[in-house]
């Protein structure tokens, strides 16, 4: 939950050069970020695989208005609209990134090279057809803010009951990159977005914080299997929370155009 998916990323600054906010060098760069290389496979009127510059033009060109985000996860297809093919790539991966305007949407393939420490990482999305119709479980940011709101104030009271809420080096190590990533990713959802949007999106990236130390750090003080139980319990609606407020920010952008 910590790190930023590539599909919220393809997103962002995609919208970002939809409105002309960037460069498409600029946007492509920003999308990449610590991979190698990213391509577009299966794009109408194109024999082979093609750069981002490229493809996000071509995207344009087929009608293109804005991108949403899908994180889907199985027994919850959050952004998805179909068709089955589509929805079965997108769960696989876990992400996707969807078309406003045309009805194609793209899933990461993602192919790691090389020894720990030294991955070499490329992407290569693939274009699919999909079903023009809203998608599933996205809620408003306004919602979203809610839900994070209770959801972190809900979890921290379960958690610190169990005494797991985090301590030690693992647990100072995720909050050391917690505060990294935020402080580079100011620029996290491109120009463009509204400032709620911003906030929902870092509520939700400290709400996962939450999650990731408690799943991260051990059992803590949770060494029976009741209470392990609890803990697990205690986390999955947090997490799903924290998922569609990331799918909410991320989406903003079109849901604005849209009004």
């Amino acid at each position: 939950m910590l790190s930023e998916p590539r599909s919220g990323r393809l997103a962002a600054w995609g919208n970002a050069l939809l409105a002309g906010l960037v460069s498409p060098d600029a946007a492509a760069l920003a999308i990449v970020d610590d991979d190698a290389v990213h391509r577009v496979a299966g794009l109408p009127g194109e024999a082979g695989p093609v750069g981002l510059t490229l493809a996000l033009g071509r995207l344009r060109g087929l009608g293109a208005t804005g991108f949403r985000v899908a994180l889907p996860v199985p027994g919850h297809p959050l952004g998805l609209s179909g068709p089955p093919d589509f929805n079965a790539r997108a769960l696989e991966a876990e992400e996707a990134v969807i078309t406003s305007g045309a009805p194609y949407g793209l899933v990461p393939d993602v192919t790691e090279v090389g020894p720990e420490g030294d991955l070499h990482v490329e992407v290569t999305w693939r274009c699919l057809p999909v079903r023009e119709a809203p998608p599933a479980d996205v809620p408003s940011l306004g919602e979203a803010e809610r839900e994070l709101a209770e959801a972190l104030r809900d979890a921290t009271a379960v958690l610190s009951r169990l005494d797991v809420a985090g301590s030690g080096p693992v647990a100072d190590a995720a909050v050391d990159a917690y505060r990294a990533r935020a402080e580079r990713g100011r620029e996290v959802l491109a120009p463009g977005y509204p400032p709620r949007a911003v906030r929902v999106l870092e509520l939700a990236q400290r709400v996962g914080l939450l999650v990731s130390v408690a799943h991260e750090n051990g059992h803590g003080g949770a060494v029976s299997a009741s209470e392990i139980a609890a803990r697990s319990e205690a986390l999955r609606p947090v997490e799903r929370v924290a998922r569609r407020a990331q799918v909410a920010a991320y989406n903003a952008y079109v849901e604005e155009r849209g009004r």
